[in-house]
Order: C-alpha cells, then structure tokens, then sequence
C-alpha cells in the first residue's frame, strides 16, 4: 500500500472518528432532548433508543480504530501475522453487533403506529446488509489466514533452503 494512500485512508478515518465523537457529544444529547417531547404514549421508547444510538456509534468507532491498527500494519508490512487476527475479530464483533443493534430497533419500533411497517422493514434490510458486512470481513479472515499461512511456509522454505546452500 503506498504512502499517499495509506495517508488518504489515514485522513478518513480521523475524519470519521471525530464525526462520530461530534456526533456522540453533541447530537446524541440534542436528539435525548427532542424526543423528551414525545407523547406518553412513546416516552417508553426514549432509553433504549439512546442506548442503541449510543452503542451504535461505539461499534462504529470500535472498527475505524481497529482499521487505522491494520493500516498501521500494512504500512509496516506486519500485516500478515497472526497479530492482525485480534484486529479482524473485533471487526467482526463489532459488525454482528451493530446487525444486532438495528434489528433491536426494528423490534422496538415494530410494535403500534409509531412508525409505518415499511420502516421496520427498512430496518430489517439494514439488519440484514450488516451482517452480510461482518460475513465479508469473516470470508476476508480466511484469506487473511491463508496468507499468513503461505508466508510462514515460504519463511520456513527459506530457512531450508539456506540451510542446504
């Protein structure tokens, strides 16, 4: 990966990661005051939605710091190692839990007239695109795996090989 890309992708990430910061310290706290208007009827539905925004925002944050440490790797051309694993896990976490977290809304948004079915339905489609994310990072795993194991390989051909020179 060069350094000008590495660089790019270096910048979105720092971009990304104050966003979700701004977002956590200002709009979440704007958003808990508006729905403090809802009527009785919806006041039930106050908490869990900020603490499926909430959580939400830290699975996002919790991949763009897990990317910016593979990046890292990359750059220093460790990525191929098993310490890239602990990295790809949590990305994998973090997307099945945030599949999780959007179907939790659909759920609590199902029941009533809160919102139309079509919305809940969204919702599941949104739940069903994130786990197909954390499914691609899993089949990425794999080949990540694969890799790792052909460098150790060829590390050991090598070492054979000079052995015998």
């Amino acid at each position: 990966m060069g350094k000008s890309a590495v660089l790019a992708l270096r910048a979105v990430l720092a971009a990304l990661l104050t966003g979700s910061v701004f977002v956590q310290a200002v709009m979440v706290p704007l958003l808990a005051a508006d729905l403090e208007e809802l009527g009785p009827e919806l006041a039930h539905l106050r908490t869990p939605f900020l603490a499926i925004t909430v959580l939400g925002i830290v699975t996002v944050q919790v991949v763009l710091v897990c990317v910016w440490r593979l990046v890292t790797m990359v750059r220093r051309g460790t990525v191929f190692s098993h310490a890239a694993f602990r990295y790809v896990h949590i990305v994998i976490g973090a997307f099945a839990a945030a599949a999780l977290l959007v179907f939790a809304l659909a759920v609590l948004l199902a029941p009533g007239e809160a919102v139309a079915p079509g919305v809940v339905l969204l919702l599941c489609g949104v739940c069903l695109a994130v786990f197909g994310v954390a499914l691609v990072v899993l089949v990425l795993r794999m080949l990540l795996a694969q890799a790792v194991a052909r460098d150790v390989e060829a590390a050991r051909m090598r070492a054979e090989l000079e052995e015998v020179i």
